[in-house]
């Protein structure tokens, strides 16, 4: 049964019979919101290149990075399954997936978090239909989802991290505005919540 989360809500990452999972999909989905006025007559229904990214933090510094550009973390645990250049699953399947094999994240590695920003961008005003979700990988079973809603100017969103607890793995969603093109603008606005 999936849960669908508020922005700072926590859930822990356990299974229903007390196992800890072992790999996680976080996936991304979105669509373009449609134009109005004349001229969406003229451009037409628009695409958006939404990026996600994962940053694997350890002891509150960035240690590793997984988005379009490097598909694999060093130590192989964390993958982006591929670069999408304009949406379309919105509340459907994921436009982009990164996975995580957490039996293999280093030990160091107690923080990875998942953002999204628009490299091209355009603003979250732009998009709709916009998810942020994770999945057992395992059984495909979607655990949480946190909903993209509201819009707005901005062109970056924290989603959600995971983070390694005396108990487990615990996810939580974030939900905050920011801008930026890339992950690393997105740095500064990050760091209060590691």
């Amino acid at each position: 049964m999936s849960i669908n989360l508020n922005k700072g809500q926590q859930i822990s990452l356990q299974k229903a019979d007390g196992n800890a999972l072992t790999t996680v999909r976080m996936g991304l989905g979105w669509q373009a919101a449609p134009r109005k006025g004349f001229l969406a007559k003229l451009t037409g229904g628009g695409e958006i290149d939404l990026d996600a990214s994962a940053i694997l933090f350890a002891g509150g510094k960035p240690v590793d990075v997984v988005f379009f550009q490097h598909l694999t973390s060093d130590d192989g645990s964390v993958r982006h399954t591929g670069d999408n250049l304009t949406g379309g699953a919105g509340t459907g399947g994921d436009d982009e997936s990164i996975l995580v094999d957490l039996t293999r994240v280093p030990t160091h590695v107690d923080q990875i978090v998942f953002t999204v920003n628009s490299f091209t961008g355009q603003t979250f005003a732009e998009v709709q239909n916009a998810f942020c979700r994770l999945v057992d990988e395992t059984n495909g079973t979607e655990l949480a989802r946190y909903t993209l809603t509201g819009g707005g100017r901005h062109t970056a969103q924290i989603m959600a991290k995971v983070r390694r607890g005396p108990g487990g793995w615990q996810m939580q969603a974030i939900g905050e505005p920011s801008t930026g093109r890339t992950f690393q603008d997105l740095l500064p606005t990050i760091t209060p919540y590691l």
